[in-house]
């Protein structure tokens, strides 16, 4: 039977990307993602739902993006779903719904966008975007077959 696990997402972030380093030397950028859906109830009420995502984003792709995007920039993101389980300072084991990111593209914000200006646009080599390598499992360490090494702990880590 076939499968598929993909996951597109379009919102802002809502910190600034942090950039760490696995101990192969592998960059790693995890963004947290507001994303918004609007809609109206049968009653006529105008509602919001807005989900918080961390998105992990790994080697150039994830410099990139630790370096062009800041809290309020939006991406839209195409990866995969995975959870992570960990055990957290209290000893308990923890479980984490993230995306694995294989593709990130930086969405435009100044004055012909219609939003704030003043932000900076990522020179025309960056693409206006990151771009995990073709076939290595999305980006993650690894060739071929998909090896992930255990993401160094956040700081702020819910549980932990």
């Amino acid at each position: 039977m076939a499968s598929l696990n993909r996951i597109f997402l379009m919102g802002n972030l809502t910190r600034d990307p942090e950039l760490r380093y696995i101990p192969s030397g592998m960059a790693v950028a995890t963004l947290r993602l507001a994303v918004t859906e609007r809609y109206r109830t049968k009653s006529g009420e105008n509602r919001e739902d807005t989900l918080f995502i961390d998105v992990i984003v790994w080697g150039k792709s994830g410099e990139n993006c630790a370096q062009y995007l800041k809290k309020g920039s939006g991406a839209f993101v195409e990866g995969r779903l995975r959870i992570r389980e960990f055990e957290g300072r209290d000893g308990t084991k923890q479980r984490r719904t993230e995306v694995t990111a294989q593709r990130v593209q930086f969405l435009a914000r100044g004055p012909r966008a219609g939003g704030g200006g003043g932000e900076e646009a990522p020179p025309a080599d960056a693409g206006g975007g990151a771009r995990a390598p073709e076939g290595d499992g999305g980006g993650a360490p690894g060739g071929g077959e998909q090896v992930e090494e255990p993401l160094p702990p956040l700081e702020d880590e819910p549980g932990q």
